[in-house]
C-alpha cells in the first residue's frame, strides 16, 4: 500500500515526542508490527488509532479473525489447582487464589496473549512527560455485584490497601520502590492519577492482569472476600466450597456484552494427574495449567486442543553470591556453562519452551536486546573457569528445590550435568510450602539456600523479574546479588520510555548477568491450556487466569 503522508500528519499532530519517535521507529522498519502494537498500547492509543497509523504509514490494516460459532448457555466445566489459604484478592499469590478472585473481579486493563495492553475498566491511560504521573480515565456505568457503582475512590482505595506495607500486599514486590500508598489520587469521579517514585516507562502493566492482585474492589471492602465475592466481573459467584470447587453463574447485570456461559464449574485438585484422568473421563472440559512434562499424553491427543501460549513464566536457579562454593562468579559461570539448554527446551519441557540466557530477558520481550550471544553448553570452558578459581579438585554443594512441575526432574539434569565439572551436587527436594516457608531470610529454605530452584509466573514487562529479583534490596533477591552497577542499570531500564533507550539498557542488563550470572534463567516455558474438542472461546493468559465469557460448544 502507498503511504499517505498528509494523513499520518494529521493522526501524528497532537501526539508526544515519544508517540511520535515510536511511529518514526515503525516507519523506518526499526520497530516491527508486533512491537509498534505493544508499545503503543503501553503508552495509551488505542489499537484503532495504531491501525490507522498503519494503514496511513502503508503498512495495511491488522487482519481480522473471524470468530468461532459459539452457542450460548453451556456450562464450563474447568479442573484447577486447589486454592492454598484463605481467598483473598490482596494477600493471595498461588494459582488457584488467583484464578478464583479473577472469575468475579476485572483490572483496569488486560494484558493478553500478545502482550498488548487492552481496557477493561479504564478506557484510557496517559503519562505525564517524564513517566512519573500516569492518568487512567474510567469506565463509566460499571456496578459492583453489591449494586454501587464503580468510581475512582474504589479504584483509589484498591491500591491504596496494595501499596501500604502494613497491609502485607501480595502486591508489593511489584510495588516497592514503584507506588506508595499517598501515590493514588482522585481527580475525579472517573479520573485517576498515579504519581510514581520515579518515572516509570512500563507502569500501566503494573496495574493490569499482569498484577493479579489488582482486581478493583469497592471501597468499603474488610478482608471478607470470601463472604462478599464483591466484584465487576461478567460472573458472579453461585457456591465455593474449599478444598471441593467453586460454581458461578453470568451476571446478568454486567456493563459489557453478557457472558455466553450460564454456568462455569471449577472442580480442585491438589495433583496434576488427576486433572488429567478427569479430563479424559469427560469430568471436566478444561485444565487451566497444563505441564509438558506431566501432561505429555495429551499433546498430541487427537481429542483435545492445546492451547499454547509463549510466556516469560521459568524456573530460575539462584546461588549465593556473598557465601558458600558460589561466592566467585567464575564457578557461577562453570554451573551455567555446565547446562544444555536445547536438551532442556526438547527434552524436558517437550518443544514447549524457549532457550533462555541467564537474564530475566525472555526474547518474546520488546525490548530484549538480541544480539547478546546465547550461552551455550561449553564443559571445557567450566572446567578451565573452576581451575582458575582453584577448584579444579572439585566441590560440594546441595541443591534446594520445590516439589513442584518439572523441577525435580530439572534438579536430576543439573545434578548429572555438572558432575562432569567436578562439582557434587546433593539434592534436597521439598514440600513446595515448606520451601518457601514464610518468604523471609531465616524462616524459608528457598532465601537461605546456597543454590535453589523457584518457579516464577509470566510477566508481560521485565520490571518485578528485575527488581524484586536481582536489585539489593529486592525481596525475592535469593542469590543476594549485590551490585550497584546492576541497580543503576535496573532503575535507568524502568524510567526509560522509548524502545530504542529500553533495549540499549537491557542489553547492558543482559552481559552483566552474563559476566556476573547470579541466577540461571535456562528456559521460559510456554503455558499449556487442554481443552475438550467442541469447547472454544477459551481465553488463558500466561498469568493462570481464565477469561470464560466469550466460551461455549461449537
Amino acid at each position: 500500500m502507498a503511504r499517505d503522508a498528509n494523513l499520518l500528519d494529521d493522526l501524528r499532530f497532537s501526539l508526544t515526542p515519544v508517540e511520535n519517535h515510536l511511529i518514526d521507529c515503525y516507519v523506518d522498519g526499526r520497530v516491527s508490527r508486533r512491537d509498534f502494537l505493544r508499545q503503543g498500547s503501553l503508552l495509551g492509543l488505542s489499537l484503532p488509532f495504531l491501525g490507522r497509523v498503519a494503514l496511513a504509514a502503508g503498512f495495511g490494516a491488522a487482519p481480522s479473525l473471524a470468530g468461532a460459532n459459539v452457542q450460548p448457555g453451556a456450562t464450563i466445566r474447568v479442573a484447577g489447582p486447589a486454592p492454598e489459604g484463605a481467598i483473598d484478592p490482596v494477600l493471595s499469590g498461588n494459582y488457584g487464589a488467583i484464578l478464583m478472585f479473577q472469575q468475579v473481579g476485572e483490572f483496569l486493563c488486560v494484558d493478553g496473549p500478545d502482550l498488548l495492553l487492552k481496557p477493561s475498566l479504564a478506557t484510557s491511560w496517559k503519562p505525564n512527560q517524564d513517566g512519573t504521573v500516569w492518568t487512567f480515565t474510567l469506565r463509566k456505568g460499571v456496578k459492583f455485584h453489591s449494586g454501587g457503582e464503580m468510581k475512582a475512590d474504589d479504584v483509589v482505595a484498591t491500591m491504596d490497601r496494595l501499596a501500604d506495607p502494613k497491609n502485607s500486599s501480595n502486591a508489593l514486590s511489584v510495588f516497592k520502590g514503584i507506588l506508595q500508598k499517598s501515590g493514588i489520587r482522585r481527580v475525579d469521579d472517573y479520573t485517576v492519577e498515579f504519581h510514581l517514585d520515579g518515572p516509570n516507562g512500563n507502569f500501566p502493566y503494573l496495574v493490569s492482569s499482569d498484577n493479579y492482585n489488582t482486581i478493583i474492589l469497592p471501597a468499603s471492602y474488610s478482608g471478607d472476600f470470601e463472604t462478599t465475592w464483591d466484584g465487576t466481573g461478567s460472573f458472579r459467584i453461585e457456591k465455593f466450597t474449599r478444598n471441593v470447587g467453586a460454581s458461578f453463574v453470568r451476571n446478568e447485570d454486567y456493563w459489557g456484552p453478557k457472558a455466553l456461559p450460564a454456568k462455569t464449574e471449577f472442580t480442585f485438585f491438589q495433583d496434576i494427574q488427576p486433572q488429567i484422568i478427569a479430563l479424559q473421563a469427560g469430568q471436566v472440559d478444561i485444565i487451566n495449567r497444563l505441564p509438558a512434562l506431566a501432561g505429555v499424553a495429551l499433546l498430541s491427543d487427537p481429542s483435545f486442543d492445546i492451547i499454547s501460549i509463549k510466556s516469560t513464566a521459568n524456573q530460575a536457579v539462584h546461588m549465593h553470591c556473598q557465601a558458600g562454593p558460589f561466592k566467585d562468579a567464575r564457578v557461577r559461570q562453570a554451573v551455567a556453562l555446565s547446562l544444555d539448554r536445547e536438551k532442556l527446551v526438547k527434552g524436558l519441557m517437550k518443544g514447549r519452551a524457549v532457550a533462555g540466557n541467564d537474564s530475566p530477558f525472555a526474547s518474546i520481550y520488546s525490548s530484549a536486546d538480541p544480539s547478546v550471544p546465547q550461552r551455550k553448553q561449553d564443559i571445557r570452558k567450566a572446567k578451565e573457569l573452576l581451575k582458575a578459581a582453584g577448584l579444579e579438585k572439585g566441590l560440594q554443594a546441595t541443591l534446594t528445590a520445590p516439589q513442584a512441575l518439572e523441577i525435580p526432574a530439572f534438579a536430576q539434569l543439573i545434578q548429572s550435568w555438572v558432575k562432569e565439572i567436578g562439582l557434587d551436587l546433593k539434592l534436597n527436594i521439598m514440600d513446595r510450602g515448606a520451601f518457601f516457608g514464610d518468604a523471609v531470610p531465616g524462616k524459608s529454605p528457598w532465601l537461605d539456600a546456597e543454590m535453589g530452584i523457584a518457579d516464577w509466573g509470566h510477566r508481560g514487562v521485565p520490571n518485578v523479574f528485575l527488581t524484586a529479583l536481582l536489585t539489593s534490596t529486592g525481596p525475592w533477591n535469593a542469590s543476594k546479588f549485590q551490585s550497584k552497577e546492576y541497580d543503576a542499570l535496573a532503575k535507568s531500564y524502568i524510567a526509560s520510555f522509548d524502545l530504542d533507550t529500553q533495549r540499549e539498557n537491557a542489553g547492558k542488563i543482559q552481559r552483566l548477568l552474563l559476566e556476573e550470572t547470579p541466577m540461571l534463567f535456562s528456559y521460559f516455558f510456554d503455558h499449556l491450556t487442554a481443552v475438550k474438542k467442541g469447547v472454544v472461546g477459551v481465553q488463558p493468559t500466561a498469568m493462570g487466569q481464565l477469561f470464560l465469557h466469550g466460551a461455549g460448544i461449537s
